[in-house]
């Protein structure tokens, strides 16, 4: 097993900061247009163009689903509740089952390179680290293990005292890996997991599935907020993600725009991000 800095230390990253903007690379920036973008760096950052990529993003009332959810026996009437209750559904192009995101829920993406030689138990002990580092002043008690009963269950759940606060996926393309987490920060943990529960119930009624979805219990979740006793919001735990990546890092380079090659890669992945979604984008 590597130590988790040598993963994820580099002597130059970029930083990008794409949580409060409506568009990016002019076009409406989405969770599809998120994964596109990933998928752009992972490919810049494998043949080292560019060095390591920290990117922050939030998508309001968005809840992206995993490629097995596209294929529950009633996925349209799911997808037809989460509409009517304002959300907006996608298909990510990652691992893992539907998560919800929304203003109180940071994703960070870890984008790095030479994968070929590292594992992806590595690569997911790296952001596991990274999380406990950024929160060592604040807790001790983050733990990863899967949390039976949450959405998007998984080995490397993050939790505090049994409740889930965070999940973890990863996505990668040649050389290059995009390691994704997201944050539940503020905001009624509660809700959102119901939200999930109901889309299951609805998008399954019952019918045997060869994949095993998750029954989702509420109570495992919950916000770093109400988990720590403490009022956290996106933007200052945006900080505390710069800061822990500065702090082991020798120089941070805060750069959002994309070369040429980088756009014409971004622009052939939001492409077929977008064919992915056309079945699901009919649903809406």
């Amino acid at each position: 097993m590597k130590n988790w800095k040598d993963v994820i230390s580099h002597k130059t990253f970029r930083y990008i900061d794409h949580s409060n903007q409506e568009l990016v690379y002019n076009v409406p920036n989405t969770a599809l247009t998120s994964f596109a973008i990933d998928d752009a760096l992972a490919l810049s950052v494998g043949n080292n163009h560019t060095p390591p990529v920290m990117r922050l993003w939030v998508h309001p009332d968005t809840i992206v689903l995993g490629i097995p959810d596209a294929r529950l026996p009633h996925i349209d009437k799911g997808v037809k509740l989460l509409a009517d209750r304002g959300y907006h559904a996608v298909v990510r192009n990652s691992g893992g089952l539907a998560v919800a995101l929304d203003d109180g829920v940071l994703n960070i993406s870890l984008i790095i390179p030479g994968v070929k030689h590292i594992s992806i138990h590595d690569c997911y002990e790296a952001m596991v680290s990274f999380i406990q580092f950024m929160l060592h002043d604040l807790t001790d008690s983050i733990e990863a293990f899967e949390i039976v009963g949450s959405y998007c269950p998984g080995d490397y759940d993050l939790s505090i005292n049994g409740r889930k606060f965070a999940g973890i996926s990863q996505r990668r393309v040649k050389d290059g890996a995009a390691i994704q987490i997201y944050l539940d920060v503020e905001g009624n943990s509660k809700e959102r997991a119901a939200l999930i529960r109901k889309f299951y119930d609805i998008s399954k009624k019952g019918e045997p599935t060869k994949f095993d979805y998750p029954t989702v219990n509420p109570d495992v979740m919950g916000s770093l907020s109400e988990l720590l006793h403490v009022h956290l919001t996106v933007d200052y735990m945006k900080k505390r993600a710069y800061q822990a990546l500065d702090a082991f890092n020798d120089q941070l380079v805060v750069e959002t725009e994309f070369s040429d090659k980088e756009l014409a890669d971004f622009q052939k992945r939001l492409k077929q991000m977008k064919k992915r979604n056309e079945q699901i984008a009919e649903m809406q």
